[in-house]
């Protein structure tokens, strides 16, 4: 994976760069994003670019001549291309394709993983094959997409005290083929106290070893680790970069990539996984809830909660998201008076306007927050929709503006 291949992430790419570079790199860093930002496919390309020989050695990488070899004979390296002045891997050295295909013997990756049988604590390298499979079909995917990639169904991620004995082990091997020995942790969230193990590791790292820990929540990782960490946060790309990757990368038509780029708020993954439901009709979803809530009453409601119940979690996470969009053109198109949205989606969120004032719409959008949250973390959908109806009906009669607990 080359830099090329992140959507955006221009400043993030050129301070990494600069760091090799300029001999700036610290022993351990922590890259802080959110969902679908790209942090962990940049972190696999930017190793892929610390093992690069045109980045190592650029010099046998231009096509000069190296040292002779046993027999006397000088030997020319094959020319590799020397685009955009080392600020991204070339592709096609030796290093950059066994890092393409996760191959590279001193890039070590770890990963929350489950038991593949009783009473057997599990390691990453047991998975190796699948998280290959996974980065190739879904780099931006999350923790959750991981688990099911893997068949965890409900079962919880875990890096055990296993993973992190088998981490030093392979750290402190020298490096088979590159300067620099890699580890890439994803999720370092789900290390529990076992991670104080690789603490003195971190802290004082064999000579050229690097760790890459790429992170959600920097509140739930252990306070020592991310001490001895320098922090890079990623920022999420722009809707226009994924309004333009859909374009390129997703054959969409123009239209059709500005509303999921709109509707995803920068967060990638939620925007494949509107192309994957493009046939799921919110709008008459959102339509049918707002006539329960408004109109039709509690037996309606009641149906209406069914229905939604069945959707799944990813379905309904993307449904308020939806909904929320809708919400936030309406504001906009209070305040403003223009948007650039399709006919139907103004024409809705111009009736949005007419049932709510601002400061309602502004309660339902954090409430609808507030759902996601908690369906995120497997909250009973039906107790949840049901609790959600009442507080909007509420809302939308009474303008009780509900407050977080």
């Amino acid at each position: 994976m080359q830099f090329k291949d992140i959507i955006n992430q221009q400043e993030v790419k050129k301070k990494l760069t600069e760091m090799q570079q300029h001999n700036r790199l610290s022993h351990a860093l922590l890259f802080l994003s959110n969902e679908g930002s790209g942090a962990l496919p940049l972190a696999i390309a930017f190793a892929q670019y610390l093992v690069c020989e045109k980045v190592s050695k650029p010099s046998t990488a231009r096509g000069q001549q190296s040292e002779p070899s046993l027999f006397g004979e000088t030997v020319t390296e094959s020319p590799i291309p020397n685009s955009e002045s080392q600020t991204d891997s070339c592709g096609v050295c030796p290093g950059c394709i066994k890092a393409q295909q996760l191959i590279h013997p001193d890039i070590h990756f770890s990963y929350p993983v489950v038991n593949k049988k009783s009473n057997t604590p599990p390691i990453s390298t047991d998975y190796i094959s699948e998280w290959r499979n996974f980065i190739k079909e879904n780099p931006y995917g999350n923790v959750y997409d991981w688990l099911q990639f893997i068949g965890a169904e409900n079962k919880q991620g875990n890096i055990t005290a296993n993973e992190c004995n088998d981490i030093i082990r392979k750290l402190t091997l020298k490096s088979f083929e590159s300067e620099y020995k890699i580890l890439i942790l994803w999720m370092p969230e789900y290390l529990g106290a076992e991670g104080n193990k690789l603490l003195k590791l971190i802290e004082e790292p064999p000579a050229n070893t690097l760790f890459i820990l790429v992170a959600e929540n920097e509140n739930l990782i252990l306070p020592t680790i991310v001490s001895r960490c320098q922090l890079i946060k990623i920022p999420l790309p722009g809707i226009q970069d994924i309004e333009e990757a859909l374009l390129e990368r997703n054959n969409l038509s123009p239209e059709t990539a500005r509303q999921i780029a709109g509707i995803s708020d920068g967060n990638y993954r939620e925007a494949l996984q509107l192309i994957g439901n493009q046939d799921d009709n919110w709008q008459t979803l959102l339509r049918d809830w707002l006539n329960s809530i408004l109109k039709n009453g509690p037996a309606a409601q009641t149906k209406w909660v069914e229905d939604v119940s069945r959707l799944g979690r990813e379905k309904q996470k993307q449904f308020l998201r939806y909904f929320n969009h809708l919400l936030e053109q309406s504001i906009r198109l209070r305040v403003i008076g223009s948007d650039n949205k399709n006919g139907t989606e103004r024409d809705f969120a111009e009736r949005l306007n007419k049932i709510a004032g601002i400061e309602q719409q502004q309660a339902i959008v954090e409430e609808l927050e507030r759902a996601a949250y908690y369906i995120e973390r497997n909250a009973n959908a039906k107790i949840l929709f049901h609790a959600l109806t009442i507080k909007l009906y509420h809302i939308f009669q009474d303008k009780i503006v509900f407050l977080a607990v």
